[in-house]
This record gives C-alpha cells, structure tokens and sequence, in this order.
C-alpha cells in the first residue's frame, strides 16, 4: 500500500507530531508498506522531482527527526522558511503526493490535523485519510463545546466556563482552578491557579495561545487516559508525573511519569471509566480510534476532561502503551487504525 505519513505543521505540537509521525512511517515500514513521511507545512522543496514516483525512491524520510524537547517549538523560525505560507498552508508537493496516496496516515496534533479544517480540505479532494472526519475533529478541539455536548449526554465532567479575550472575568469558579486555551493541546497553555496572583499569570498564558480560555473546577486525585478503537474502550492506563502535573515535558519526556496499564483499579470502576470513554466517543461523533482523559477524585467521582482525535504515538505516548496492554503491538496499532479508517470512510 502507497502511504502517507503526514505531521508537522505549524501548531505547538510540532515536535510531538514530528516524532509520532517517525514511529508510525518506521512502523508502516517493517510492515513492508511503501511509505512517505513529510512535514505538511514545509512539504518537499524545489529539490524533489514529484514527476517520478516518489514512494518507490529509496530514501529515509525520517533521518533528520529528533526526540521533542522539553520546551515549545520555536514556530517563528518555522515559519520563516515558507515566506508564502499565508497565502497556502500546504507545503510544496503536499497535496499531488497525498492524492497519489492510497491513504493518508495523519500524524498530526494540535490545530494543524486536530481542529478539522485538514480532513474538509482532503474530502473534497477525495483523499482518503485515517481518524475521524472534520466535524467530530472540530467538536473535540474546542474544549467548550465539548464539555457542553458531555453535559447534554451526561459525561460527567468538570464544572467549568469560559472568558474570551476582552470580557469582563466574573470568576465563578474558585480558586484552585484549572486555566487553559479553549483549542490547545499537550498541556500547552495549562496552569494550575492557587491564588489570585498565579490565577492573572495563567490567563495571560493562555491566551498566547487561544483567544478563548476555559477556566474550571480543580479536581485533586488520580489521572487516567482511556484509548476506544471502533467504539470500544481499550485497557485503562493511569498517569502519575513525579513531579507537578502532567504537563508538555511530563508528557513527552522519558521517566518524567509513572505510567500503569491496566491501571489499578476495581472492576467496577474500570467499566464506570470504560463506559464513559465510550459514550464521549460517541456523543462527540468520533470514528476510528482516539483517546479520553480522565480524573477521578478521592471520593471515586469520575470527571472526563476532555477527549483526543489524534492521539499521540510518540515512545511515551499513551495509546500504544494501552493497545500493548491487550496484545497488539505498535506496527499492528499503526496497520489497524490503517484498517478501520478505510472501512469507515
């Protein structure tokens, strides 16, 4: 199968989807797949011919991807390499490589490949990508709306509301709360407020990054991610960072987190989790696979923070721990979310 593994872009989860996209092109690989990796925002240069066929050229595409860093990306320099790009978001060759694909593996994460806009544009084009569609992508992204559509199918969910740039803050919500860019990712743009003080601080982070932020209720306790594939929960794996919260160099950084799959818990609350995973996949409309994120307070009280189309397959990612923990491993993760996203289309 000719594939298309495509990440990058300009989002601040530039590194994550560099290096999801390398697993997953490696993966693909060994699988005996012809297979492209390119970054979706800087494309191929003037330097590839796209006249021949580009799948069958010997080449490692992923040569020059390195592990993501603790920090941010620097995207003004990123930038800086396609003086055009506000006039097309695709880099050069992008599209003519993606339309001679079989299929298009989104390695994508963040704004570029989450919040739906890349998947229209290849509807249109009739190019035919895995995950789930524009419309469940642009629901998930906005961390309001999903939390309205969670209250309407009774997800339990923080309490919570929002402040766009220039209101008046009425601050319903007490401190400690959580503050965050309404459409981020990774943690990105996420603060922990206990006074007055950190709680200004973290709404001036957040809104380096979304011009509307979420501000909700601090629920203290256990945190636990849950994968679905079709519709159905995987094995439930619980996050413990060693230190603060499982923020962007918690996440991506080897042994900064005490990760456990399946995570100990009782049956019955597993099923609870597992439940609610599932009814958030699919009151939000997702398809194929994706992810759920949860907190659980010391009372035993479930709350899903909010819900992944694009998961993560970086070395510490969560997702493939969980497939792992029902026996299939990371190339057969990649081929069957291969699988499902072409019988769904």
């Amino acid at each position: 199968m000719k594939i298309v593994v495509l990440c990058g872009g300009v989002s601040t989860e530039r590194d994550v989807s560099l290096v999801t996209g390398r697993m997953i092109y490696e993966a693909l690989k060994r699988k005996g797949h012809q297979v492209v990796l390119v970054d979706v925002f800087l494309g191929f240069g003037e330097e590839k011919d796209l006249s021949q066929d580009i799948f069958s050229l010997d080449i490692d595409w992923a040569k020059d991807i390195n592990p993501v860093k603790d920090a941010n990306p620097d995207l003004t320099s990123v930038k800086a390499m396609r003086p055009d790009y506000e006039k097309n978001f695709f880099g050069p060759g992008v599209i003519p490589v993606c339309q001679q694909a079989d299929v298009v593996f989104m390695a994508l994460h963040g704004e570029n490949g989450e919040n739906g806009k890349i998947q229209a544009c290849f509807d249109l084009m009739g190019i035919r990508y895995t995950g789930t569609d524009y419309l469940s992508s642009a629901l998930a992204m906005d961390k309001g709306i999903t939390k309205d559509i969670f209250r309407q199918y009774g997800v339990p969910t923080p309490a919570g509301t929002r402040l766009k740039r220039g209101e008046k803050d009425l601050r319903i919500v007490p401190l400690p709360c959580v503050v965050k860019a309404a459409c981020g990712g990774s943690s990105v743009g996420v603060s922990i407020a206990r006074t007055e003080e950190e709680y200004e601080a973290a709404k001036v982070d957040a809104f380096q990054y979304d011009n509307e932020v979420i501000i909700e209720q601090y629920i203290e306790g256990r945190e636990f991610s849950v994968g679905v594939i079709r519709g159905k929960a995987l094995p439930i794996i619980e996050i413990a960072p060693l230190c603060g919260f499982y923020d962007y160099k918690n996440k991506y950084q080897a042994g900064s987190t005490v990760e456990t799959c399946p995570a100990l818990l009782s049956e019955e609350k597993t099923r609870e989790m597992q439940s609610y995973a599932e009814l958030g996949f699919q009151c939000l409309r997702m398809k194929g696979y994706g992810r759920l994120d949860f907190m659980m307070d010391a009372e035993g009280r479930l709350f899903c923070l909010e819900a992944n189309t694009l998961p993560g397959m970086t070395p510490t990612s969560l997702l493939p721990q969980e497939a792992a923990a029902m026996g299939m491993d990371f190339d057969t993760l990649c081929e069957t979310i291969i699988s499902i996203s072409l019988e769904e289309v």
